[in-house]
């Protein structure tokens, strides 16, 4: 019987060494669509300093409207993910998001009026919130349980990618700014007319391979069966993992209620324990943005000018920061499965909460140059290991998968509301309060977040998707018994 189990054993493990390359290689194709959410989300905070003389934005109400437009896209696209994905299926929504990308990155370089500006990028905040919501579902639905939190995190891997990208394209196309040039004068040069459309427009290109990627990769494996196709779905397995691999994960679907058709309704959702692990989700997403740290990317700016520099050198700095963020995201790669996500969050939202109040007071004490640099960049490298990709993880990973296209599309939605709300208020927040106030406003919230993660959130490392839905079936039928 032993040695039975370890042929066992043996075949398994030669089996997925096989099939891994194939994994990685499917999952690394669904995350090309964070790439592309981390280059158009980000390209804007280069492009500014010259479309908003371009267009004549100069209140903080334009200014910021210009910078949080696109969020209503990216809410509509998360919204509408769910129920589309839930139809048409994950790969669809994919090849869907990459169209929409290389459309509205064209539109928005082409864009003579600050309205038709706007309204491209809109519809490229559709294709952002398509692939936020689709991409970690469709890489989770297609992991090991073991390599999960790892392959969830190329999706995460892929949006700093993106979001070095467009850092070193604005750097690049972008000449340089002499110092003490008036907006008149950035407005008559190179750049004002013409280099920020080029920074806007290359986003085509990535999203071409995004496009010919999403037309390559297997439809999710999961969602396959919940539509009643188990051959098609035992032959993607096959190809993910070998024969062991496959019949395994089906006997998994027979058992659990994963072979039950996608729902689309909402009073799903309400159910005493799925709601409780929506709260979970939307909590978290929320915390994600409320933490603070895009405002350091979208508004860099501002903040690498009020610390005392110049238009070239702040774009060299943010070139930096992205860097970091790579690096760290790399080494939460190899942590997250490892270490588990609530160590990671725990332990990175207090180390938020801690440099926002540093940063907080040099602002008051009107220090400048490398000792906020420092800071920002240790704030990138917090989050970067932590929330940033954590957060997409344990979204993906903690819902049945029968509520799980609908319930991860209201907690990216959630996501993106709270991202509007901050991005949209940050100009009126530092006029008011100032940067000090305000990077102090952010570690109050960070706080707030440490102690909701604290009670709230389980760890998930090394549990497969069915384990997770049986696990809260009994707990349920626990408290109904009691």
């Amino acid at each position: 019987m032993i040695g039975a189990v370890s042929t066992v054993a043996n075949e398994t493990a030669g089996d997925a060494r096989r099939h891994s390359a194939y994994t990685w290689l499917a999952a690394s194709a669904g995350a090309l669509g964070g790439l592309l959410f981390g280059y158009d989300w980000v390209v804007i905070g280069g492009a500014k300093p010259f479309y908003e003389v371009f267009f004549q934005l100069d209140n903080p109400a334009l200014q910021g409207w210009a910078m949080s437009c696109a969020l209503i896209g990216c809410l509509a696209g998360a919204i509408t993910s769910g129920m589309l994905s839930n139809r048409f299926g994950r790969k669809k929504l994919l090849t869907l998001s990459a169209l929409v990308f290389a459309a509205s990155s064209l539109g928005t370089g082409l864009a003579d009026h600050f309205l038709v500006f706007v309204l491209w990028r809109i519809l490229g905040g559709c294709a952002i919130g398509l692939a936020s919501g689709i991409s970690p579902m469709y890489i989770a639905e297609i992991s090991p349980a073991h390599l999960r939190g790892r392959m969830v995190s190329l999706n995460q891997l892929a949006i700093v990618f993106g979001i070095l990208l467009a850092q070193l394209v604005n750097w690049m196309i972008a000449r340089p700014v002499p110092r003490g040039y008036t907006a008149l004068q950035i407005l008559s040069s190179w750049n004002g007319q013409t280099g920020w459309r080029w920074m806007f427009a290359v986003t085509a290109v990535p999203s071409i391979l995004f496009l010919i990627a999403s037309l390559l990769v297997p439809e999710s494996p999961r969602w396959l069966a919940s539509r009643g196709h188990s051959e098609r779905a035992l032959r993607v397995l096959e190809k993910l993992g070998g024969n062991y691999y496959a019949q395994h994960v089906m006997d998994d679907f027979a058992r659990s209620s994963s072979v039950e058709e996608p729902r689309t309704g909402l009073r799903d959702l309400l159910s005493p324990g799925i709601f409780k692990l929506l709260l979970l989700g939307v909590g978290l997403a929320v915390l994600q943005q409320w933490c603070g740290i895009n405002v350091i990317f979208n508004y860099a700016q501002e903040i690498f000018e009020a610390a005392g520099y110049q238009v070239s050198d702040i774009l060299f700095n943010i070139v930096i920061t992205g860097a970091v963020n790579v690096v760290f995201t790399l080494l939460a790669l190899g942590a997250i499965d490892r270490f588990g996500r609530r160590f990671l969050l725990l332990t990175g939202v207090s180390g938020l909460a801690l440099i926002y109040t540093l940063l907080g007071l040099l602002y008051h004490l009107h220090m400048q140059g490398k000792p906020m640099l420092l800071l920002v960049l240790a704030a990138i490298a917090c989050y970067a290991m932590s929330l940033a990709p954590a957060t997409w993880v344990v979204i993906a990973e903690i819902f049945p998968n029968r509520v799980r296209g609908t319930a991860v599309a209201v907690a990216v939605s959630g996501l993106w509301i709270a991202c509007f709300v901050l991005t949209y208020t940050f100009p009126l927040l530092n006029a008011a309060l100032g940067a000090a106030g305000t990077f102090w406003s952010y570690a109050a919230i960070c706080l707030a977040g440490l102690l909701f993660l604290f009670f709230k959130l389980p760890e998930t490392k090394g549990k497969t998707l069915e384990e997770m839905e049986a696990s809260l079936a009994a707990t349920q039928h626990r408290r109904s018994g009691a």
